[in-house]
Formats: C-alpha cells, structure tokens, sequence
C-alpha cells in the first residue's frame, strides 16, 4: 500500500476479511509468513477495542494514546478535539461500562482518529453508530488520508460508503485476493459473484420460512409473457409475484419488497397494502395469498439488483419473516418506439434510476 491510500476490503462472510485486519493489528497471529509495517496501526476492530469499562472515557483516551505510543502531553493537546468529535462530552468522566455501543464507538473512533497513527484499520464498526456520526467518521477518514497522509484500510459491508472513501478495493473470497484494483471495478466483481435467484418455492408449511402468522410459499421474477426469467431489458416490466400462508386470525398481513442495487442502496419500498384490491383479498383471515408487484419498464438504469422480501402487519407494524437476496435480476439497455422511431436507450446513464419523463418541447 501507498502512504496517504485509502484502501477497501470487500468480501461475504467468511470471506477473511476481520481476520486479515486481525493479523495486520498484531491481534492474531499469522498460521504462516509475516507482516511487514511502518508506523503506529490504531485499529476499530469491535465496539470497545483497547477500551477498560471500568475507567472512564476520559482515561481510556490516555490508556489508548499510551498504548500507541504517544506522550501524555501529546494525548492532553489533543484531548479536547477528541472529546467534542465523539459528542460524549456530558458522560466523558462516566465508566465506559455505562456507554450505549454507539457512543463507544462514537469515542473509539475519536481516539483511533484523532491520536495521529500513520495506519488506521476499521472493521464495519461504524455501523453501529447513527447516521450523523457515520457521515462525519467518512469526512474525517478522508480528511486523514488526504490532507494528513495517513493510510486507512476500511473493511464495510456498505457499498455506498466504500465508493464514496477508497481509491483502491481488494475483493476477498476463501482468504484469497479474488479482485484488486479501482473501487468501482471492485464493487462491480463482488456483486456479480451473486448467484442468480429467479424462483424460490416451499412444498409445507413445516419447512418455509415465516412464524406462526405468516409463511412464504412461493417468490419468482416474471416478464409481462409470464416466463421466469434473470435478464430484463431497461423498456420491460419487472413482475416479482409472491404467493404466501396468510395464517394471522387477528391482523391482516402484507407482502414488501425491496429493490437494491448493487451499491446496495436501496431504490424503492412497496408493499401490498398500496394496493387497491388489498382489502378484497383480506376478507377474510386465513388461505393463501397470491400478489404480484410490477416495475415498470423505462425506470430502472442498467445494473443488477437484488429484492428484498418481507411480510408483515401494516397496523401494528411487526415484521413476520424478512429475506434479503431473496430474488436477483439484471436490467440491461433495450429498445424504446417513441412514437414511430425506434430508439435503444444507449448504454449506461448516470443516476441511480432512468425513468421517461414528459418534454414539452416548441419551436419559438
């Protein structure tokens, strides 16, 4: 690695990802081989790393500047930015025993941050804290690597976060290097090793999945023809039917998908209960419940996607079952009649989706 990268470690789980982070921090050693480093590693493996509950924030800021090295007077010129990043000031002379796992992260990450190691190494930990604190964790770990010439390897499961702070991303898989180079290139690797799911179907009751008040059937991504297919075209409709055991005698369930992208953002939420004839089917309690959510063609931008699928109670709102990946599909460019042309929608666009939007256009 370059002084000054920042550098991304990708993988699934199981991959090796913690335990390479583990070996470079001196926590575990090697089965075989060794590590060669230069400077001071400051690393976040897990909530409360190096941190004694039994002391409070404010002396486990010294314990932790010891340990990497520093003086005493140098921790004390730093204390006070420590202190008001991490937001802690009322409980900073309070046990760390006492903090919530996002505030220990919130000082852990001041800490590693703040003290000036030449290597910072972060172990998905920031996911832990809330969404304020992430942003400002992501502002600082390029500010260290740009401005002050520190190297961070970053470890995360959030794509978005990953683009937006490495320049350069190792894939992982098995413990072995499957892709390295450009972070986008990266995420793209990672995301189609992805198996593809266009159907999932339990016979009984006994083996699907869900509680006693709801079960999933049957998933599958159809075209408008009805063939179950994975490739879609970007002027084509997306179909994901989902049939389920309705078996909630009190509430009225509702089936939810989720479309996510392969920078694992989120594009839409939609759920049954939008729907007009969701009253009909809901009735009465109990039987099977077959409902389908189309997306329509000319919205989505080229790329692969994964749906989220979940059911649940609108009223309370209580999750009874929830997959992730539960069906895959990718949409790729296709061919639009606008009018009595016939134009392709021409490779890849910018933005997160593509939908057709009304022009007006005159001649003045």
């Amino acid at each position: 690695m370059e002084r000054g990268e920042v550098l991304g470690i990708i993988g699934k789980n199981g991959a090796g990802k913690s335990t390479l982070l583990k070996i470079l921090s001196k926590v575990t050693a090697p089965t075989t081989g060794s590590i060669k480093c230069r400077g001071r590693i400051a690393s976040l493996l897990e909530v409360g790393t190096g941190f004694n509950g039994e002391m409070t924030g404010r002396e486990n800021i010294f314990l932790n500047g010891a340990i990497l090295g520093m003086t005493k007077k140098e921790i004390s010129s730093k204390i006070d930015e420590i202190i008001e990043f991490s937001g802690c000031e009322r409980y900073i002379d309070t046990p760390v025993k006492r903090y919530s796992s996002g505030m220990t992260v919130r000082l852990a990450f001041a800490v590693a941050a703040f003290l000036e190691p030449e290597i910072l190494v972060i172990d998905e930990v920031l996911a832990v804290g809330d969404a304020e604190f992430q942003k400002k964790a992501i502002g600082k770990m390029q500010d260290i690597s740009r401005s002050g010439g520190r190297t961070v390897l970053f470890v995360s499961h959030d794509m978005n976060a990953i683009q937006k702070i490495t320049t350069r991303c190792i894939v992982l898989g098995n413990g072995c290097i499957v892709y390295d180079g450009e972070t986008e290139n990266a995420i793209k690797s990672y995301i189609s090793d992805i198996k593809e799911i266009t159907l999932q179907e339990w016979k009984t009751l006994e083996d699907a999945p869900g509680n006693e008040f709801a079960k999933l059937k049957k998933i599958s991504l159809l075209n408008s023809y009805g063939k179950q297919t994975y490739n879609f075209t970007s002027v084509e409709d997306v179909l994901i039917e989902i049939e389920y055991w309705d078996l909630n005698i009190e509430y009225n369930n509702t089936a939810i998908v989720h479309i996510i992208n392969e920078l694992d953002v989120t594009l839409l939420a939609s759920n049954e209960f939008n729907s007009p004839v969701w009253e009909e089917n809901h009735k009465t309690k109990g039987g099977i419940i077959k409902t389908t959510c189309k997306i329509p063609g000319r919205f989505l931008a080229e790329g692969k996607y994964s749906v989220l699928v979940a059911i649940g109670n609108y009223n309370p709102n209580i999750i009874h079952l929830l997959l992730k990946q539960a069906l895959t599909f990718s949409v790729n460019d296709g061919i639009d009649t606008i009018g009595t042309v016939k134009r392709g929608t021409i490779g890849n666009w910018p933005g997160l989706v593509r939908p057709m939007l009304e022009w007006e256009v005159s001649k003045i």
